[in-house]
């Protein structure tokens, strides 16, 4: 019997939105979820331009913070590239609509989009928080592909009757969302549960 949980692969593209891929891997941690990440050359762009910790230092620290390992986005020698690798599953946050347009498509050119065709083949969880708009008939089709091949679409919506006050609760609440969707909790926090209102 196992002792503690396969890892979750996590996939940073160029979307904009870096801060959903740094909740997502900092919530995991906190849950004692190992994490093996890899990141596009234009993810780790879009890093610099909006997040104020260096790409770097962010992989030190998360090190620093749990079981955390990183491949290079060329690296098909890596573990997560192979569907004997035992993972929990794979969230690509943020996730490019070419990112998507590629893994709809079956392209394995690299780490991330080989690790997320294995998720599919293998029927492990795959889920993707795209971050586009407007979105054209192209990502509709694509992301529609996706969603009937098993992945699950998280968009980082807010939940307007949750009455998030800021970026920061919305943030948080993607990234409950994707553990919820990669089967790692039962239900999210109560502060983010839809609560009739009394009578």
């Amino acid at each position: 019997m196992k002792d503690k949980r396969d890892p979750v692969v996590v996939g940073i593209t160029g979307a904009s939105g870096a801060v959903l891929a740094a909740e997502t891997i900092e919530l995991l941690l906190a849950n004692d979820v190992p994490v093996i990440a890899t990141a596009s050359p234009a993810g780790r762009m879009v890093w610099r331009q909006e997040m104020a910790e260096s790409f770097g230092a962010v992989l030190e620290r998360w090190t620093g913070l749990g079981d955390f390992t990183f491949h290079a986005i060329g690296d098909l020698t890596a573990p997560i590239a192979s569907g004997t690798y035992p993972v929990t599953g794979m969230a690509i946050v943020p996730c490019s609509m070419g990112t998507a347009a590629a893994v709809a498509q079956g392209l394995s050119d690299n780490l991330l989009r080989r690790a997320a065709d294995v998720a599919l083949k293998e029927r492990r969880p795959l889920v993707l928080v795209p971050r586009e708009t407007p979105l054209s008939v192209i990502h509709l089709e694509n992301l529609a592909k996706l969603a009937r091949a098993g992945a699950a679409v998280i968009p980082p919506m807010p939940a307007f009757y949750l009455d998030q006050k800021s970026t920061r609760d919305v943030v948080e609440y993607i990234a409950h969302r994707v553990l919820l969707a990669l089967g790692i909790v039962d239900e999210l926090p109560e502060r983010m549960r839809y609560t009739p209102p009394e009578e």
